[in-house]
């Protein structure tokens, strides 16, 4: 089949490449304009045009699809973008962590007569976790699963029906990195399931979703990094875990700023609480265990400013004697 595909960051281009290799023509991609990142500067090209560019897809880049835009470069953008898709033929279009909203009248070009309307890869068991972050957001709430749902697109915020779901474990000790390659595999092999459903001339079954269980995952923020150490070891553990590796828990230790990537819970009455929260009470094998508000955890890996990941108990001890009293600096 012929397909348009939007979509930004490597979970969205691990399903192009699956949609590729399955033998379907990609005749579009829609991307996020490039950006600057990295300590040059450099303007970055999303990993979706990257493939693009790999395999001769042309690449459009609009940093809007509203066509009432006041900025007359966006507005025009957009509406060479509404041209192109109501000229070329395609047959479906797959959205994945795009970034920009498709407007109804998108959604209209897709499904015009002869053609089966646009299809969105999401990272959770909608309609729990709608919205820009629900790999994170389900760690750091301490969800025991989650998924990948395929869905139909409507003009809501994932508010589409389902046509197929899929569900997956949280493992003990997950990160957002992990787990994001987890669903990224799942979400690949989904779409093509979904694809060759449609190419095959089946019906899809269309499940409207529920009105009960709705929660929506907010963008993470550089803001929300900072550790509280009143809050109990489990919820410090799963920011730690959602936080990775983006934007990084951190704390103030000595003047330093420490990032923290990796944490677990310790077993239970392995210290006795105290009333310094932050404090850090003793080593691990690889790590330190750190007071909280209610329980103890255990810190397993860090990095100072300018440097490496390393174990915490490296950390820690690379930075002050170990006989020193030391504590994080609980969040004000």
């Amino acid at each position: 089949m012929k397909i348009v595909f939007a979509g930004t960051p490597e979970f969205a281009a691990q399903a192009m490449r699956a949609i590729h290799r399955a033998g379907h023509e990609i005749v579009l991609a829609l991307t996020q304009p490039d950006r600057r990142a990295g300590r040059g500067r450099h303007l970055q090209a999303s990993p979706v045009k990257e493939f693009a560019i790999e395999n001769h897809i042309p690449v459009l880049q609009p940093e809007t699809l509203k066509v009432n835009h006041a900025d007359p470069v966006k507005k025009a953008q957009a509406l060479e973008t509404y041209r192109l898709l109501s000229e070329i033929e395609f047959d479906a279009m797959v959205v994945v962590a795009y970034g920009l909203i498709l407007p109804q009248e998108v959604l209209d070009i897709a499904q015009k007569p002869g053609r089966h309307g646009s299809f969105n890869i999401h990272a959770s068991l909608l309609p729990r976790w709608r919205g820009a972050a629900p790999i994170q957001r389900a760690i750091e709430a301490g969800d025991a699963k989650t998924g990948v749902c395929i869905m139909q697109m409507d003009a809501g915020l994932d508010t589409g029906d389902t046509v197929l779901v899929a569900d997956l474990e949280i493992a003990s000790g997950e990160t957002s990195e992990s787990l994001h390659d987890r669903l990224s595999d799942l979400g690949a092999k989904l779409i093509v399931d979904v694809l060759r459903e449609l190419q095959e001339g089946k019906s899809l079954n269309r499940t409207p979703q529920p009105t009960v269980g709705i929660t929506y995952a907010e963008k993470i923020l550089k803001t929300e990094a900072e550790i509280d150490w009143r809050l109990s070891a489990s919820q410090i553990d799963f920011r730690i875990r959602a936080f990775n590796p983006f934007p990084g828990a951190t704390s103030a230790l000595e003047g330093q700023s420490i990032k923290f990537w990796d944490s677990r819970l310790p077993k239970a009455g392995l210290y006795s609480e105290t009333t310094n929260v932050g404090e850090v009470l003793g080593f691990s094998e690889d790590g330190v265990y750190v007071q909280s508000g209610n329980g103890v955890i255990e810190v397993l890996e860090m990095q100072k400013p300018g440097g490496k990941r390393m174990s915490a108990k490296t950390c820690i001890q690379s930075m002050t004697p170990t006989e020193k009293l030391l504590c994080f600096h609980a969040k004000e």
